[in-house]
């Protein structure tokens, strides 16, 4: 929507509210801070005088904030506003706006700092920003490492391009967050009311059909292809190209550990499992589509295998250090890509086709054997073993069109074989720091209302979690999640490294394992019990089906509920 006049009076606080309204954010998440009362002010307005205007999210903790816009735009695509106090609340919220970037989820990150400490003419912003709230050279320094683009608004007359400018940096490819400094002394200026500019979708970058049919006969020619793919399926439509290319080829696909959502059927025969470590010597042909990272170490280089990487943006400038072995590249939309790819897969030749076919076919019934051999032991095993429950919420999540949200770090490689999701937007893997979990599966539930949304996480995770802003959000809110404890009362990755790093030292010789220890937590469900929750603490394998059931029926009727399961390992 366009805002060509304002009412007198008008401030900063409604540029901004303007500016967002125009370039299509559905909701602003507040973490609050004492600069944004003009925002308040300009929201009271247009809801009092039935004007339009994004959502406000009301939140407790920055975390929250951030990570429920990383949730909402995992599904929606478009960037949101996000608003975090001064520069303590962007240092609060720095982990999840990293974990943004690497998610490549557009948003609008602002906070804001005073520029004349009580000494300008106009409204005194406060004693706290000259004592200790303002940062030298401004938050938008702090900022720029973990964002595409950070900037100060200098002139309320700018400031609605400004975040215009700042949504389309955003929604470009990559896609990630951007920051914009807005000092209160311009919210709080008087403001013209010029127009706020509509923002329209990117257009779409195609590679030609001159570079995409050298490709196409590299594939013709292979005789073991494999695709790796990391991040396909957070592409619109990446999904469904990538498995109408795969079949028109009949090439197998691997998603590795490193795959951050779901990309491919974990159920469909060409899918290849998570390890790309026995095609690095048989493949003769990688497809890299959209995968960042494949190799590790990174100079473990395919043997004979030549390498074409598909991605929009292959060298992604927020990777520190980043090694593709590219023989050829496809630099374009993905979707639009692989979509042509399939067009020109036609006079195959059948006898090579059927042999590729057949080896395929005998992996995928290897696995197959392997994940129900692993069901099995874990059904008989003593105590609660994790791909018990991984297995558990594959057959309650069965034709719910149910997400899942993992923040699991020793488990998550369970959680993928087993749970096994399906369908596109039905699995993402929380990026960056540990401690977002809830809140992404909170925005997760608030851009798909109708789904049932699940997070998967540990209990070194939870703890790192803002549980209680957490479930104040998800209770004020009505997002109402099954959150899936994997709770082995041990940080067991910090614990793998130091008996990985020193086999036969000090604290294997005396059992003195340092920070590691999570058995003196109390229960973990219990913090949900007074927002009126439904929890569940589970310690035998009778009782976790019936729990998990108690659980869903809970989240169906409107409320969050917790299972703690005690795992053994």
């Amino acid at each position: 929507m366009t805002d060509t006049t304002n009412s007198p009076g008008a401030d900063g606080g409604d540029a901004l509210v303007t500016a967002f309204n125009a370039v299509g954010a559905d909701y602003l998440f507040c973490s609050s801070g004492s600069e944004w009362a003009p925002v308040w002010e300009s929201l009271a307005r247009r809801h009092r005088d039935g004007l339009p205007c994004p959502e406000y999210l009301d939140l407790t903790h920055e975390t929250v904030a951030v990570g429920m816009a990383t949730g909402y735009g995992l599904l929606k695509r478009r960037p949101q506003g996000v608003l975090l106090h001064a520069a303590p609340g962007l240092l609060q919220g720095s982990m999840a706006v990293h974990g943004a970037l690497l998610a490549g989820v557009p948003m609008v990150v602002s906070s804001s700092e005073s520029t004349t400490y009580g000494d300008g003419p106009g409204q005194d912003p406060g004693g706290q920003w000259y004592r200790n709230l303002s940062i030298v050279g401004g938050p938008h320094g702090v900022a720029q490492p973990f964002t595409k683009w950070a900037t100060e608004a200098a002139s309320v007359h700018t400031l609605p391009t400004m975040i215009t400018r700042a949504a389309e940096l955003a929604w470009r490819a990559p896609a990630g967050p951007s920051y914009l400094n807005i000092p209160l002394e311009i919210l709080l200026e008087e403001w013209d009311g010029r127009e706020a500019r509509p923002i329209v979708a990117p257009g779409s970058t195609h590679s030609s059909p001159e570079e995409v049919d050298p490709v196409a006969q590299m594939i013709r020619k292979a005789v073991n292809p494999v695709i790796v793919t990391e991040t396909a399926g957070r592409e619109a439509g990446g999904f469904e190209a990538l498995v109408a290319f795969a079949e028109a080829w009949n090439i197998p696909v691997v998603e590795p550990d490193s795959a951050v959502c779901g990309n491919f059927p974990r159920t469909h025969p060409l899918h290849a499992g998570s390890d790309i470590g026995p095609w690095m010597d048989e493949a003769d042909l990688i497809l890299l589509v959209n995968c960042r990272a494949p190799f590790y170490p990174p100079s473990r280089r395919p043997s004979q295998a030549k390498v074409v990487v598909i991605d929009e943006v292959p060298q992604r400038p927020h990777v520190v250090y980043q090694v593709l072995f590219a023989d050829r590249y496809l630099e374009g939309n993905v979707a639009n890509t692989l979509r042509q790819l399939a067009k020109r897969a036609k006079d195959l030749d059948e006898v090579a086709l059927g042999e590729r076919r057949a080896a395929q076919e005998t992996r995928f019934a290897a696995e197959q054997a392997a994940i129900a051999a692993a069901e099995a032991r874990a059904a008989e095993a003593e105590g609660v073993d994790p791909v018990f429950v991984a297995a558990s919420l594959r057959k309650l999540l069965d034709g719910t069109d149910g997400v899942v949200v993992d923040e699991t770090i020793t488990h998550s490689r369970v959680v993928k074989r087993h749970v096994r999701t399906s369908a596109p937007d039905s699995y993402f893997y929380v990026q960056g720091g540990l401690g977002q979990g809830i809140a992404v599966a909170l925005g997760v539930k608030l851009a798909a209302p109708e789904r049932p949304v699940v997070l998967t996480v540990g209990d070194g995770a939870f703890t790192y979690n803002p549980v209680i802003p957490s479930y104040d959000a998800s209770k004020a809110y009505e997002l109402p999640l099954l959150i899936v404890v994997f709770n082995n009362r041990v940080y067991k990755s910090m614990n793998l490294n130091h008996r990985r790093f020193y086999p036969e030292g000090a604290a294997a010789e005396t059992g003195e394992w340092l920070g590691t220890d999570l058995r003196r937590l109390p229960r973990l469900a219990s913090f949900a019990e007074p927002f009126g929750m439904h929890t569940e603490t589970v310690d035998t394998r009778d009782a976790l089906g019936p729990a998990l059931e108690r659980a869903f029926k809970a989240v169906a009727e409107g409320t969050t509920a917790v299972v703690d399961v005690l795992v053994t390992r």
